[in-house]
């Protein structure tokens, strides 16, 4: 005995299969055209500081210290918090490496794997301040013609109250505007910390 398989019938199956199909695979190529055709990103993000895309590799370079001490392979191995300024650090700068030392202090038992990292163009250093109120701060003399290509990686406008966030390969990431809440730089912190393997 064999069995006709009705046209209409197949017909009609095949139909709803497309159909199911096509609800599945539609809002997938509806989020690539948006995404790779349009060049449209969500406006929310999770962070809260200005990533810096792409990421910028920085010069494995090796710069003094305050003391003369060359420091070799700054940025490997830590992720690091960077401020750029003049190395007297009046206003702006002792606010913001304030802020950044209170910032790696909250992140409790992961701190150790944050570095402070002061890179001073200009007049290095005052010692005795740095020293009494940032210990553990890396300050380094970036006034050589060797820092030069180090510090062109990071964006010029507002550095004078910018903290930049450095993983530990040596890619400079992350900007932070240290006039804003420290609450935002914090959470940023510590997502990346807990997303990282590294460090």
């Amino acid at each position: 005995m064999s069995s006709v398989i009705d046209p209409e019938l197949h017909r009609r199956n095949f139909r709803t299969v497309f159909a199911l199909g096509g609800l599945f695979a539609l809002p997938l190529l509806l989020a690539f055209w948006l995404y790779y055709g349009l060049h449209w990103h969500p406006l929310g993000t999770t962070n809260h500081g200005e990533l810096i895309e792409p990421l910028r590799p920085l010069p494995d370079v090796t710069l003094p210290d305050a003391a003369g001490v060359a420091q070799p392979h700054l940025f490997r191995g830590q992720w690091s918090l960077v401020y750029i300024g003049d190395g007297a650090c009046n206003g702006d700068c002792r606010t913001t490496l304030f802020f950044m030392r209170q910032t790696r202090l909250s992140l409790n038992n992961e701190m150790h794997r944050v570095q402070r990292v002061f890179l001073a163009p200009t007049h290095c250093c005052d010692q005795s301040f740095l020293a009494r109120e940032h210990p553990g701060l890396r300050v380094l003399d970036a006034s050589a013609a060797a820092a030069q290509p180090l510090l062109a990686q990071f964006p010029s406008d507002g550095r004078a109250r910018a903290l930049y966030i450095v993983d530990p390969l040596g890619n400079l990431m992350m900007r932070y505007d240290a006039r804003l809440p420290p609450k935002g730089l914090l959470e940023d912190l510590k997502r990346l910390l807990q997303l990282s393997h590294i460090g």
